[in-house]
């Protein structure tokens, strides 16, 4: 694999992953879910509640089935 560098054209070194690049726009966070639980059943507001708790306290963006699976047994939820 190949390392590519950017250069501006006067030669300069752009680093696209900056945040104060002129004229980009403004950066928002990735969610894994939406961002609104106003559409949602009860049922799934709390669910949703839930796990956007578990990533806040665990630092989680993303988080897997296994996470979830914890989350919605937390809940009272069993097969």
């Amino acid at each position: 694999m190949t390392s590519q560098v950017l250069e501006s054209a006067d030669g300069t070194f752009v680093d696209r992953r900056s945040d104060s690049m002129p004229g980009s726009a403004p950066a928002r966070e990735r969610r894994q879910f939406a961002n609104s639980h106003e559409e949602l059943s009860p049922d799934a507001a709390e669910l949703a509640q839930a796990i956007d708790g578990y990533k806040l306290r665990h630092r989680r963006r993303f988080i897997t089935y296994e996470e979830m699976l914890g989350v919605i047994q937390s809940l009272g939820y069993h097969k």
